[in-house]
């Protein structure tokens, strides 16, 4: 285990807390597939939900984190890619110089996106997340 290592997945967040939700079941899922890779996985957001951005690093750094990576969950580079989260990020560096925090690229970016899209596009997901014959949302089943 990298015990000094933390990755922290920075969402926009949401006044809907099922989004909130979603965004820790993602969270979750990548800390069970990492295995050992990190000593912490958690998720933090821009705004409208908690824990902060901020509150995220300080997290990561108090539970022994030399490094910190924080990754956009953002599929495009709008302002909250290219101009907050840096700012944060860059904030956060000043105040922990002895800690690395390293700000990876949006989610968008990632080489695998275009493959992901396709993969769900051919296994027949629906906007519930079942496949279409096990689909049992409103919107879905009008379509």
């Amino acid at each position: 285990m990298n015990s000094n290592k933390s990755l922290l997945i920075v969402a926009h967040g949401s006044r809907r807390q099922l989004s909130n939700e979603a965004v820790a079941q993602i969270t979750a899922q990548v800390a069970e597939q990492a295995g050992n890779a990190f000593h912490t996985v958690e998720c933090a957001f821009l705004e409208l939900a908690e824990p902060s951005i901020e509150s995220g690093i300080d997290r990561s750094v108090a539970a022994g984190a030399e490094e910190v990576i924080v990754m956009p969950y953002f599929l495009s580079p709008g302002r909250h890619v290219a101009e907050d989260v840096p700012e944060i990020v860059a904030k956060k560096q000043q105040e922990y110089p002895d800690v690395s925090i390293r700000l990876g690229t949006y989610l968008g970016a990632a080489p695998s996106m275009a493959g992901l899209i396709l993969d769900t596009v051919n296994a027949g997901y629906c906007l519930c997340g079942k496949r279409q014959d096990e689909c049992v949302h409103p919107v879905c089943l009008q379509g």
